[in-house]
């Protein structure tokens, strides 16, 4: 297919190739429709441009292409896709300029496409997309072989599955003779029976014979005796073709029932499908026309990350005047401003604080004094609040903690800066985490990965306030 829509005008000018010779002269050149392009060529041309997309200078990049140039990697051929396209066949320039950088990425099969040959170990798709973008002379071949090779490849595709199924049939087919291999071993030991029996009435009927010779007067006797035994061996033998004929019916009425039950379940899972499919849809809907009546714009940082970059543009050593007062990392303000962002989770070195603000109690009373602090400012914010103590030995007569704070103890061999340090780095990239540590190592250490470090006096004059 074309690389784009099809246009009302098809008299656009083949555009000079790269690298080709004689692309700059003045000479008039043939006007020639779009070649057809196989869609996995097409789609190559578009993750090529998207690729190298973002390298272009800014004033190279075509108006509609400046916002798609700013998506993500693996957002920008898929979402981009028809802007690209279009830009492509509508603005030679800009395809050339797209070419330059796709040749020098593609390197020795770039220069070979360029030079109008195509290595025979090479990607079809790769050398046609190339050519189209570079368009040597042969570059219309070039597309055309990679369309028979993707076709080749088709076809091949469809062999293998037909071999495939013909594989499943030959062994369904093998399955089955088994099976009447079986049914007919039945039968034969059936048989043999039969005969097994029939052996026996013929001796008796040669007994009763020879019964008959040595009396005649039980010679009636044994003829109607004769008789029965045979009428007796016949109803056997009906007994059993009626009960062979039977099995055989519970066996197809069997495989009657299978069917209709794999049928049943196969309705059943297409039913419970279309439903899955419906909600989901339903779902996709209702959030795109809630974005479209919000009028909500793709955004390029989220709160967090201003938080961060104000935090990091703070000066190390600038009085606090008004302008700063909420940038002061002992300001209590400031701490307001990072628990009133979503999801934030409030960490406090616990003895830091306590021996700094109330270090004259016992370290009972301190854990006492600061957990019900703490409980507060949970109940106010919502937020999660874990307070972290030294201590590897077993603490007795701890209360327990309020609603929505979390205590925890380091372990023998481990600090409560360690312990600290790994409860931030459990955290998910772009949650809002606060450490409240004077210690210098905390905050440098916490500040590395992602979290915003404050220093205990911001905590103390929070909880004064309360």
């Amino acid at each position: 297919m074309p690389l784009t829509e099809p246009h009302d005008d098809h008299s656009s000018a083949e555009e000079p190739a790269v690298g080709v010779p004689g692309a700059g002269e003045d000479a008039p050149i043939p006007v020639e429709p779009e070649p057809t392009l196989p869609e996995p060529v097409r789609q190559r041309i578009v993750t090529l441009t998207a690729a190298v997309l973002p390298g272009l200078p800014a004033d190279e990049v075509p108006v509609p292409l400046r916002r798609v140039a700013k998506f993500a990697p693996n957002r920008r051929a898929r979402l981009g896709a028809p802007v690209i396209a279009a830009q492509l066949t509508a603005d030679p320039l800009f395809r050339q300029r797209i070419t330059a950088r796709v040749l020098a990425d593609a390197g020795d099969l770039g220069a070979a496409v360029v030079e109008g040959t195509a290595p025979a170990a090479a990607d079809p798709v790769e050398v046609a997309a190339l050519a189209y973008l570079a368009r040597p002379r042969g570059w219309r071949e070039l597309i055309e072989a990679s369309g028979e090779a993707v076709r080749a490849e088709a076809d091949s595709a469809v062999v293998a599955e037909l071999v495939r199924e013909a594989e499943q049939r030959a062994a369904r087919a093998e399955h089955d003779r088994a099976v009447a291999r079986v049914e007919a071993e039945k039968l034969r030991d059936e048989l043999a029976r039969v005969r097994e029996e029939l052996g026996q009435l013929r001796e008796e009927a040669r007994q009763l014979a020879r019964t008959l010779r040595e009396t005649q007067g039980r010679e009636r006797k044994a003829t109607e005796l004769l008789a029965t035994e045979r009428g007796r061996a016949a109803r056997a033998a009906a007994d059993a073709d009626a009960e062979l004929r039977r099995a055989r019916a519970r066996l197809a009425e069997a495989e009657a029932a299978a069917g209709v039950a794999r049928a049943s379940a196969k309705e059943a899972r297409s039913v419970d499908d279309a439903r899955l499919w419906l909600l989901l849809e339903t779902i996709g809907q209702a959030a795109v026309g809630l974005r479209r009546e919000l009028a909500l714009d793709p955004v390029d940082k989220l709160p967090a990350d201003f938080v961060a970059d104000a935090f990091a543009d703070q000066p190390g050593g600038a009085a606090a005047g008004p302008a700063t007062r909420a940038r002061d990392t002992d300001d209590p303000a400031r701490l307001d401003q990072l628990l009133a962002l979503p999801r934030a989770h409030l960490v406090v070195d616990g003895y830091n604080v306590t021996k700094r603000g109330f270090g004259e109690m016992s370290l009972e009373q301190q854990r006492k004094r600061l957990i019900t602090g703490l409980g507060g400012i949970a109940a106010q914010t919502g937020d999660e609040v874990t307070v972290v103590f030294d201590g590897a030995e077993r603490i007795h007569g701890l209360p327990p903690a309020p609603r929505g704070v979390r205590v925890l103890f380091s372990r023998k061999g481990e600090t409560a800066d360690e312990l600290i340090r790994r409860l931030v780095r459990a955290e998910p990239a772009g949650r809002p985490v606060v450490v409240v540590s004077s210690d210098r190592e905390v905050a440098d250490g916490v500040r590395r990965h992602g979290a915003y470090p404050l220093g205990a006096d911001s905590l103390l004059r929070r909880l004064a306030r309360s």
